[in-house]
């Protein structure tokens, strides 16, 4: 378990804010002991919470040509047949995993591949689990091409919360299954567009782990 590094210097900066409140406090109001502690106490839980959201576990990176991995932990939101019309232009099976402030926010790529394709979209903050969020929200768009040829397309999407998307990839870029793409800060939504002959091995309501969960095989 390690420390992401989009986290490391809010961490740091925190910690400073933080103990610079407590101190001056206690300078302030010495003898409000009882006032103190309760504050002392939100700090350390508050900072806890934000350290929990940066958490960066190690994981084993999969190598499995056939299977589909879950780009994102979260829970399984949507499962259902759509037209994608930014860049593929076809029906897909879409799969989206929806990332709570408590789940790990790194993104992992669902297969091994080169990045065909990549765009940022500033957009809109509705809650991530909105319909229309997939279309109107601040968005990334990555088209993977597997050696096999297939190709996955893979969105990240802000919420209402998350209002920073980070990402370490362009076109031409290869990936590992299960490398690391980007980072979504505090809430967000992850779609994978999927061919219409792979089988979905997950459901709705299902916990995923990135870069550890099949979602979906390929023919």
């Amino acid at each position: 378990m390690s420390i992401h590094k989009e986290g490391r210097k809010i961490l740091f900066w925190l910690l400073i804010i933080l103990t610079a409140i407590n101190f001056g406090l206690s300078q302030i109001i010495p003898d409000q002991e009882t006032v103190l502690n309760i504050i002392l106490l939100t700090s350390v839980v508050f900072y806890i919470l934000i350290l929990q959201f940066f958490r960066n576990p190690y994981i084993q990176l999969p190598n499995e040509d056939k299977l589909v991995f879950a780009p994102a932990d979260g829970k399984v939101v949507v499962i259902e047949e759509t037209n994608e019309n930014e860049y593929l232009n076809e029906r897909r099976k879409q799969i989206s995993i929806f990332m709570s402030p408590i789940n790990v926010h790194v993104n992992r790529s669902p297969i091994k591949g080169i990045v065909e394709y990549f765009k940022y979209h500033p957009g809109k903050y509705l809650v991530a689990w909105h319909p229309k969020s997939s279309l109107e929200n601040e968005r990334t768009t990555m088209v993977l091409k597997h050696p096999s040829g297939v190709k996955i397309l893979v969105r990240q999407i802000a919420g209402a919360m998350a209002r920073r998307i980070k990402w370490y990839v362009k076109e031409g870029t290869p990936l590992a299954q299960g490398g690391e793409f980007g980072f979504i800060k505090f809430g967000s939504r992850v779609d994978v567009f999927l061919p219409l002959d792979a089988e979905v091995l997950v459901t709705i309501n299902e916990k995923t782990k990135g870069g550890s969960t099949p979602i979906a095989r390929l023919k």
